[in-house]
This record gives C-alpha cells, sequence and structure tokens, in this order.
C-alpha cells in the first residue's frame, strides 16, 4: 500500500484540488508541503495532533514538511470556525509561543538539511508595504468570493472585523512566499481551511503560471473535531506541564466507544494489517482496544517509560492496589475556601468534572459522584482544609478522578 493510499484507508483525506497529481507527488517522495500553526498558547495541544502526525507519516515516505509558525499571521487571528474575535497577544508573547512549538516539534518531525525545515512568517509579514501588497497580491481577490467562503459566512450575523477579514489573503500570501521562495507545492489543513487554501493555489497560479495543490485532512471527527482536545476546563496539552502524561493516557484511554477505531486509523502508526485485525475484535475487547490506543499515543508525545507508567498506575488504582501519587491532581487554594471549608459543589467544579454549579448539582443528585470511595448525595456536604491536605480522591462515574489537594 503506498502513502497515498494509506491515507485514504486511515480516513484522512477529505479533500484535494488535483487527485492523480497530488497522488503522484506524495507517493513519489515529492511534495514540499506545508502545514500552519498559530501560536496561540505556549503549547500544542491535541487539536494539533492529527496535522503533527500526518506530517510524521509524509516525512518517512520521502516527502519534505515545511512547518510555518505563524508568528505574523498570529497577530491577526483565524475567523475559521469561531464566533467571536481572537484576543490579540503581544509580540513577546506570540515569540515565546513559536519557540514553545518547535521544541514540542522536534518529537514528531525530523528538522535538518533535505529534511524538514521551521519557518515563520513574521520574517516576512511584519515587513510588508501595504500598498505594495494591495497592488501585488490584492487585485488576485474578488471581494464577492472572498464573502461567500464559509469561513466568513458564519461570522456575518456577528461580525467580523477588518483584520480578520485579511486573514485569508495573508494565508495565501504565505503559500505565495514558500512557494517562491522554498519550492513549496503543497498545503495541508484542516476542512475549515479549505477556502484559505484554495486562495493560496488560485494566487500562485496567477502570479506565477506554476500549478500549486491543496488537500484537507479530516481532523479527526470533523463535528466533533472542534471539541477535540477540550475537556470541562480546557485543553488537553502536550506539554506534561501542562497535561501531565498520566492525564494525557486517560483522555485517550475514556474516549468514546464509537470513536476508538477511528482515532486509532488516524493518530496511531501501528500498521494497518493490525488495524483490520482489531476491526474483527468481538464487541467485548474494546477496553483492550482503548488501552491500546492510550498507550500508543503517550509513548508517541511523552515516550514509552512515561506510557507505561501511565498504563501500570491506571491499573493499578483501578484495581484498588495502587496509591495515588499520579493520579491528576485539582488544586485547592484558601481562596476556594469559606470559613475554612469548601461545598462538594464546588469541589466538583474545582476537579472540572461540571462546567458549572448547576451543573455539579445535578451530578451529585444522580449518584454520580464519590469522595474517598464513599456516594455524596447531599448537596450541603463540605470538607476542610485539613480533609484537604490529606487529599480527597473525587471520583465522576467509573472513569474519570482526581485528587483534591490544598496547595
Amino acid at each position: 500500500m503506498n502513502i497515498f493510499e494509506e491515507l485514504q484507508a486511515r480516513g484522512l483525506i477529505a479533500q484535494v484540488t488535483d487527485d492523480k497529481e497530488i497522488k503522484d507527488l506524495i507517493n513519489n517522495g515529492g511534495a514540499r508541503f506545508y502545514i500552519g500553526f498559530d501560536p496561540t498558547a505556549d503549547s500544542l495541544h491535541v487539536g494539533h495532533f492529527m496535522a503533527l502526525c500526518l506530517m510524521k507519516r509524509l516525512q518517512m515516505a520521502g516527502n519534505k514538511p515545511v512547518v510555518l509558525i505563524g508568528g505574523g499571521t498570529g497577530y491577526i487571528g483565524d475567523p475559521s470556525g469561531r464566533s467571536d474575535m481572537r484576543s490579540m497577544m503581544t509580540p513577546e508573547t506570540i515569540q515565546h509561543n513559536c519557540d514553545c512549538f518547535r521544541k514540542q516539534m522536534e518529537r514528531f518531525i525530523e528538522f535538518g538539511d533535505d529534511k524538514a525545515i521551521m519557518v515563520n512568517n513574521a520574517d516576512w509579514l511584519l515587513g510588508l508595504n501595504y500598498i505594495e501588497l494591495l497592488r501585488e497580491v490584492g487585485a488576485c481577490f474578488s471581494v464577492n468570493n472572498m464573502l461567500r467562503a464559509e469561513c466568513y459566512k458564519q461570522r456575518m450575523e456577528k461580525g467580523l472585523s477588518f483584520l480578520e477579514f485579511n486573514y485569508m489573503i495573508m494565508q495565501a500570501y504565505d503559500f505565495y512566499h514558500l512557494h517562491q521562495n522554498y519550492g513549496c507545492n503543497m498545503q495541508f489543513g484542516g476542512d475549515d481551511q479549505w477556502s484559505n487554501m484554495l486562495a493560496g493555489t488560485e494566487l500562485i497560479r496567477k502570479k506565477t503560471g506554476d500549478d500549486a495543490y491543496a488537500m484537507t485532512i479530516t481532523l479527526l471527527m470533523n463535528s466533533e473535531g472542534k471539541k477535540m482536545g477540550k475537556t470541562a476546563k480546557g485543553a488537553v496539552w502536550l506539554d506534561p506541564n501542562k497535561t501531565s502524561p498520566f492525564e494525557f493516557y486517560q483522555y485517550w484511554r475514556n474516549v468514546d466507544d464509537a470513536d476508538v477505531m477511528k482515532c486509532i486509523k488516524m493518530l496511531t502508526f501501528l500498521p494497518m494489517e493490525q488495524i483490520e485485525d482489531m476491526e474483527k475484535w468481538e464487541d467485548n475487547r474494546i477496553n483492550e482496544k482503548k488501552e491500546i490506543l492510550a498507550h500508543e499515543l503517550t509513548e508517541l508525545v511523552h515516550g514509552k517509560e512515561e506510557a507505561d507508567k501511565a498504563q501500570k498506575s491506571a491499573h493499578e488504582l483501578f484495581s484498588g492496589t495502587g496509591n495515588s501519587e499520579n493520579m491528576p491532581k485539582a488544586e485547592i487554594t484558601s481562596d476556594d475556601l469559606f470559613e475554612d471549608k469548601i461545598s462538594i459543589v464546588k469541589l466538583v467544579v474545582k476537579c472540572g468534572f461540571a462546567s458549572s454549579n448547576g451543573e455539579a448539582k445535578r451530578l451529585i443528585q444522580q449518584n454520580g459522584i464519590t469522595v474517598n470511595d464513599e456516594v455524596v448525595n447531599a448537596l450541603d456536604k463540605t470538607y476542610t482544609s485539613a480533609e484537604l491536605k490529606e487529599g480527597l480522591i473525587i471520583r465522576k462515574g467509573k472513569k474519570h478522578f482526581k485528587k483534591a489537594v490544598m496547595v
């Protein structure tokens, strides 16, 4: 099976501009492709995971990745998939985030001579002359066509700033610049980037007459892709200081049953023959599949030692034979206490098991919360700072738990 067919078999390809040409380029190792990452935080999260895995697969097949860090577009913010305007970041924050991204990406992508390169679009976007850009690039864009793009249509009713309206032009210019200066001939992205990507291919063809191609990947569970990497209290980060290897393992161990094989196909590097065999397993082996998924991905991000440790800790905790040292923690401060106590409702919210007091109350009333293995259904139940210093094991259902500790 060649690499293009493997991407199809894994359910990764959503749409392409030129099927035959892209297939030939990728299979023959002729793709010099880029994927962009806007530095909106100081860590990548599992929402970026698909793109990183795709770059790794394509590099292993002989293609050349260009990792584009959006140090310039980070000043604007992509409106795709958003209902509000992204907050503005300082230059110092953007640069710090870019540095963090590179360090994490080096676990996935091999950088060096004739391998992958990393570039920052701040190097060319920030120095652009506005009038020159309008004359060179602006004339190639139809406002009517831009307004028909999904990334803009979904924002028109709530308001689209002129700043964000320029994002498509900036992304198209990125592809044009990478084509002219680095020989880039292909771009990859998620489905929500399709309009921006088409703008880039058209700009290159209009300005140079050269062929340029675009391909979108199916960001895991497109409709669900927006929730990928999200928990009740934020993102699942690749940085172990933000999301511990144990928490990372548990995130994948607890994915919905219906998504397990999709995740295994799209994100792991298990051979397709092994995956096809797993698809034939009986339904009662679903937990085995989840453990394979969780271990494979934790090893990919954090290394085998941490993956083994996370799996061992999970087995011990669920069997009741282990300690709670590796359990994810919810830190409680004195500001969370009233008269040296915290209510069970607030504790559930602090643990990230509910996004509001109302949701927490419903969980408690439905016997969905246990504290130190005792079901708690009284809404007025409280715990003291002394108890928190000892540590309280809070469970939601059977799979989700946190150790609440006083800090």
